[in-house]
């Protein structure tokens, strides 16, 4: 017999998350090579663009794993954008990934209201498409292969 929970327990959540890394490093031959090398575990990814007064202008968040740089958040204040404030905090994580931690390939979610077309222009190709995500939204994830450094 089971109990079932449903509540927040950060504890349980990474023994969850370190147990499924190891289910799934044992499964793949692949993750089980990077075992021990910096690719194996999820390494942080933050560039940070600052106005004049030291404010916040726009930022991007996310995390090199396996030789891909994944972008979780990608934001430039409104009164940045247009001047190619995102393509630089982009490049930049790019090219730290590329490297520095030697990834091979990028990716990231958006919505249609967002910027699909921003990453497109950038050279990054949608390869999954899911309508009404959330409801009366299209959710595209697209990826973009690294220039070898």
């Amino acid at each position: 017999m089971f109990r079932i929970e449903a509540e927040v327990d950060r504890a349980r959540r990474d023994l969850l998350h370190s147990r499924l890394r190891d289910t799934n490093t044992a499964a793949s031959p692949v993750l089980a090579a990077l075992r021990g090398t910096p690719g194996a575990r999820e390494v942080p990814l933050q560039v940070w663009a600052l106005d004049e007064a030291g404010g916040l202008a726009g930022g991007l968040v996310g995390h090199t794993w396996a030789t891909w740089l994944h972008v979780t958040y990608l934001w430039v204040d409104a009164v940045h954008r247009g001047a190619g404030l995102g393509s630089h905090l982009l490049a930049r994580a790019e090219r730290i990934a590329a490297t520095d931690r030697a990834c091979t390939s990028a990716r990231l979610e958006t919505w249609d209201f967002q910027a699909p077309r921003f990453y497109r222009k950038r050279g990054y190709e949608v390869v999954c498409v899911i309508p009404d995500y959330p409801p009366g939204i299209t959710e595209y994830t697209l990826t973009k292969r690294l220039p070898v450094r």
